[in-house]
This record gives C-alpha cells, structure tokens and sequence, in this order.
C-alpha cells in the first residue's frame, strides 16, 4: 500500500486547525522517508497503521507548535540557554547518565510526555500532573504487549528523559526512522546528503516551545543523533558543552543491532539481527570517524567537550559525574547527589530485565570491524572489551 503524502497533510492539517508548517524544511526528508518506506520497510498489518499515524503526529506537532509561535511571537525573541548535550553513540551509558542528570533542580531535560505532546506548550504550575502524561504511559504500556521484553533494552515511560531524535522527528531528519524501520536509502541520504542545519533551526524552535510557559535554567540533552552532525549542532548553539561517552565500538555495534531487529519487529515481519548490523555497523563507525574528525580538524574545540569513558562511569558512576560536574563548571550540591544515588538505588541495573546480545549473532567479521574501529578508539583511547 503506497503512502499518500498528500492525504497525511489534508489530515495533519484538520486535527491542527492550521495549514502553517512554517519553514517548508520538511518537505523534501518527508518524501525521501516515504519513498524508502514504500519500496523497502515491507510493513506488515501493524506497520501499515503506525507509519501513517507516526507521520500524521509528527506534522501536526510542526503545525501546532508553529501556530503557538504565530500566536506568541515573543517565544521566538527567547533565548535557549547554552545546552549540555550528551553525544554519544547509543548504549554507552548516555540513558543512565542522562536519568541522572535530570535529577539537578537546577536542570531541564525534555520528557517524554511533553515531546509526544509538545501542544500546547508545558505549563510549570501542571507540569506534574498535566493529564498527557497518563496518556503516554498508557501508550508505552501497550509496547510492553505488542513487544514483550524492549522494555529491557530502552526504559521507558511518561516522566522519563526523552531524546532529542524524537524532537527531531517533526523536520523529519531523524535516525528515529532508520531505528523505527527497514528504510537503509532514507538512513543513507540522512547522515549523507541532508541539510543538518535546518534541521537544528527547528531543534531549537522546538525547545523555545518547550520553556515558552516552563522556563528552566539549564537544558540537558541527549541524542546519539547528534553525532553525526557536531558541526551543524556547535554553529546553532555554539556556546553548547558536549559531553560524549566512550565505549568499545564493536559492543555497540551488538548491542544496537539487537535493539534495532527487535524494535523493527513491530512495523515489519522481516527483520533480523544479521540485517540491522549490517546496516547500523556502517553508521555508527562513520559517526565516530566523524567525532575523530572534527576535533582533529579543531570544529570542535576541546575546551567544550567532556569526555566519558564508559568502563570508567559503570566502575565509579559518582566520580564520574562529579569529575562531569567540575568539568561543567557547576555544583553537584549533596542534595543533588543523594537524588542521584536515591535514585540508582531504587533503579538497579536489570530492574526491567536483562537485555542480553552477542556479537555472533551480528555475523559480522570481528577482525574486519576491530580494525575499522581502530582509528577512533586509539584517539580516544577506548579500551577492547571481550565480545564473547
């Protein structure tokens, strides 16, 4: 069943109340994304009514957000404060350090229920009891039944951190979709041919929504997403500090690929973990390489860059943050840390399951994927860890 872009408009546009997307940035990822999605993603049942509903969403998020901004032409005069954005790959420790991070009075992360409803805008006097946030978790508890055990992969819930891939999704640059679907030429065109800088305009009209009725001190954000792209993320918010967490490439690899074969599973019938690391093992080596390259190249200065070693952060996570802390140039206050240390406690590892993965079930080549992660883990200085 071929996607009707026009149809998906007509009907974002009635539930918006509004045909204003805005800058017309959209237009050309969209047809991209639907293209790969009708020759490739071979969307079963399921597929067939997420895809167009997860399209309708998002352009009604860029409508009504819009609208908000046409009706309050002060949000756009409004500054977002100089973020702290987590920026490495997935599974390296970026969720948990994330969820702690969150933990800071003094600190804003976007949370999943305000990101999947950002219209209107968070009020801070309900910021706590705005009745979307029932909404979303009862949306991520039927997950729990259509995909038994992800949940054990990635937390999820209403009031936890959201990443900024799901922002990202309403300028339809996103690696949500590669993540979400069997779309590899869309992934392709994404990290090698679109315009990442419009994208970050709206990353940044997102969040001026956001903080337009809850303004907070300090946004903290996190998306492996932003890997790819620093450049284009440093010229929007070149007063940005990155933090970017380190683990041994091939471990990510495994671990990504299982994630991806198991969330896929949802939309297609076809979909496999051999498959998903095929395609993923070429991006997230390129994303690295890229992180290689714009430091060595000075895009990225230094000075503006905390990095994290993941073995270092699962051996001693309060010295770790502590040292994130000092690095940051802001306090960890002994209230903030006993949050912290409240919370991992109440939040062990595993307390969800247990996401177990092999690199064998990868099938790729150890020998060929090591030396390619070489470059990267010898600047950084990434320790090997066993993959069996």
């Amino acid at each position: 069943m071929a996607i009707d872009i026009e149809s998906l408009i007509d009907a974002a546009c009635t539930e918006a109340g509004s045909d204003d997307f805005g800058a017309p940035t959209w237009r050309e990822p969209l047809e991209v994304l639907v293209d790969a999605l009708d020759r490739e993603a071979e969307l079963n049942d399921i597929g067939q009514v997420m895809v167009p509903g997860d399209i309708t969403g998002y352009l009604r998020d860029r409508l009504t957000i819009t609208a908000e901004r046409n009706r309050h032409p002060e949000i756009a005069r409004t500054d977002v404060v100089p973020p702290i954005v987590i920026v490495g790959q997935g599974r390296t420790g970026t969720t948990i350090l994330h969820d702690l991070l969150a933990l800071d009075p003094e600190t804003r992360v976007p949370l999943t229920w305000e990101v999947d409803h950002p219209s209107p805008p968070p009020e801070t006097a309900t910021y706590d009891t705005d009745p979307r946030i029932a909404e979303v978790d009862a949306t991520l508890e039927m997950v729990d039944l259509v995909l038994p055990g992800f949940r054990a992969m990635h937390p999820m819930g209403a009031r936890l951190p959201q990443e900024c891939v799901r922002m990202t999704g309403s300028d339809f640059r996103s690696m949500i979709f590669p993540t979400q679907y069997r779309v590899p030429s869309y992934g392709n065109w994404l990290l090698h041919e679109a315009d990442m800088a419009s994208l970050y305009a709206w990353h940044r009209i997102f969040l001026q929504n956001l903080q337009s009725r809850h303004p907070t001190n300090r946004w903290v954000l996190k998306s492996p997403g932003h890997i790819w792209s620093l450049g284009a993320l440093l010229a929007e918010y070149p007063n940005a500090v990155l933090v970017q967490t380190h683990r041994d490439p091939l471990r990510v690899i495994a671990s990504i690929s299982s994630l991806v074969a198991k969330l896929r599973q949802l939309a297609t019938d076809r979909t496999t973990i051999p498959e998903a690391a095929a395609e993923f093992a070429e991006y997230i080596i390129d994303g690295l390489d890229r992180s290689v390259a714009v430091r060595a190249d000075g895009i990225v200065d230094p000075a503006r860059v905390v990095d994290l070693q993941f073995a270092e952060f699962m051996k001693d996570p309060f010295g770790t943050i502590g040292a994130v802390y000092d690095a940051l140039g802001i306090e960890l206050t002994a209230e903030t840390e006993q949050r912290m240390r409240d919370y991992l406690k109440a939040n062990p590892q595993g307390a969800h399951g247990v996401h177990t993965y092999t690199w064998d079930a990868t099938e790729l080549d150890e020998a060929e994927w090591r030396e390619r992660a070489r470059p990267y883990q010898d600047y950084f200085g990434v320790s090997t860890e066993s993959l069996r």
